[in-house]
């Protein structure tokens, strides 16, 4: 069969490869085009564009992009036309995916959703468009089957998060030979630093994070360079000798890093499920973080925190993101004590987000729903 997929982010490139080798082991018969990245075009198929072109962050880039943005979206219905697929598989990246869905279902296509988007924390009324547009959903937090189902009457698939499968067959790493490799001190724990995969977070996250190694001359700290930046864009922040770079290798430096500060998203479930100890760091833009906090209601922004309803991970937000509250927090979180704590809640985090299995269940369902 054939299957058109677009994922719009660096995540969604790691979750809709594992996707993609599920779906092959399910229908060996299986063709793929899809909008994604350099982890998909690993699998096989044709990749239509890659999501460093199309990654917008916040309603103020949006807004200066969209030209851009309804190219984007019209350039993607005629090639899915062109395509003729049997399903659409949407992974995620709601801003644009929701808007081919409401286009194919006009059109007559299957479409699937794998990553719901995140209906609870904003836009709750795009319900309306998940119940007329999507034929399938697949969520991989708990919280949202009760969402969905109790709250809004319509039946989803949980299939559990596919980070534990992408971290649980993730290679094991040798520390020693990770430090030589890379020139890292061999003795200095590792403080990792994940700014984001966006040029405009990656200068507003690292303008603070940056003001660190000063403080803390006892430690390194290791910058983890996003799949879809050049090691040039990097360079000006790279001028301490406690600072270092390493790109298209986040998995590897957790899984030795003694600590983290992680800007919101998706890594800090990643850090987490690596039982690194971890600050959470949002700065965005001035314009956008004051529409979004008069329309976003949840308590936390990071998911460690949401899974579990408390706050795990201290969440330092907009002005409380600066070096003073950041040295306070970070010191914390070296000590014993809060290391202790933090570890046993990532344990508990884990059971909560169900067992391995997740790409295979989803593709399955697929599959057998076609």
């Amino acid at each position: 069969m054939k299957y058109y997929i677009i994922a719009g982010e660096a995540s969604g490139d790691l979750h809709a490869s594992n996707l993609m080798k599920a779906l092959k082991e399910a229908d060996k018969d299986a063709d793929f085009r899809f909008w994604g990245g350099d982890l998909m075009e690993s699998v096989g198929g044709k990749m239509v564009k890659h999501y460093k072109d199309l990654a917008f962050m916040g309603f103020a880039e949006v807004l200066m992009n969209i030209r851009t943005i309804l190219g984007n979206i019209n350039f993607c219905k005629k090639d899915i036309a062109g395509y003729g697929p049997d399903v659409i598989i949407f992974v995620d990246y709601p801003g644009f995916n929701m808007r081919i869905a409401r286009w194919a279902r006009k059109e007559g296509y299957r479409t699937h959703y794998y990553i719901s988007p995140q209906l609870w924390a904003w836009k709750e009324n795009r319900i309306r468009a998940v119940k007329r547009d999507i034929d399938s959903m697949y969520v991989i937090l708990p919280f949202e089957k009760d969402f969905y189902e109790k709250k809004h009457q319509y039946p989803v698939h949980f299939v559990g998060h596919p980070l534990i499968d992408a971290i649980a067959q993730y290679p094991k790493v040798n520390e020693s030979d990770f430090r030589k490799k890379y020139g890292l001190d061999p003795e200095k724990p590792i403080i990792a630093l994940l700014p984001g995969s966006r040029k405009q977070e990656i200068r507003k996250m690292l303008s603070v994070m940056l003001e660190m190694p000063h403080d803390f001359p006892g430690y390194q700290f290791v910058i983890a360079g996003a799949p879809g930046q050049d090691r040039e864009f990097y360079t000006p922040f790279l001028k301490d000798s406690n600072i270092n770079l390493i790109r298209n290798k986040t998995y590897d430096l957790l899984s030795v890093a003694t600590a983290a500060l992680v800007t919101s998203g998706t890594a800090t479930l990643e850090t987490a499920l690596f039982k690194v100890p971890e600050i959470v760091c949002y700065k965005g833009n001035w314009i956008s973080y004051q529409i979004a906090k008069r329309i976003i209601t949840l308590k936390y922004i990071s998911l460690v925190n949401l899974v579990m309803d408390k706050e795990v991970v201290t969440e330092l937000i907009q002005g409380d993101l600066n070096r003073k509250r950041l040295r306070t927090e970070l010191k914390k979180l070296l000590t014993p004590e809060k290391r202790e704590q933090i570890f046993r809640d990532y344990y508990e985090l884990e059971k909560k987000l169900g067992g391995q299995g997740a790409s295979k269940n989803t593709a399955e369902l697929i599959v057998n729903a076609l």
